[in-house]
């Protein structure tokens, strides 16, 4: 299966459901090329950013369980390259 460059962008706001998130993206860890983590204090919330080179499936799969934590959005952008 041909690989995808990817974005994952995550909001997190509900921050006990972020050792979940990072459960997950440990699992997928050998996929990650960076991840970036920015906490807003006075917010109370953490943007993540995380950058994928993997099949299309596992992107989507990954983007998916981490949306699908309470209290977290995750949106997932293609690179047009292939």
């Amino acid at each position: 299966m041909e690989k995808r460059i990817a974005l994952i962008g995550i909001i997190v706001e509900d921050l006990s459901s972020a050792p979940e998130m990072n459960r997950l993206l440990s699992e997928y860890g050998q996929y990650i090329v960076g991840r970036m983590g920015i906490p807003h204090r006075e917010r109370n919330i953490s943007v993540v950013s995380v950058v994928l080179d993997a099949p299309q499936d596992v992107i989507s799969a990954l983007s998916g369980k981490i949306g699908a934590l309470p209290g977290i959005s995750a949106k997932t952008v293609y690179s047009k390259a292939e």
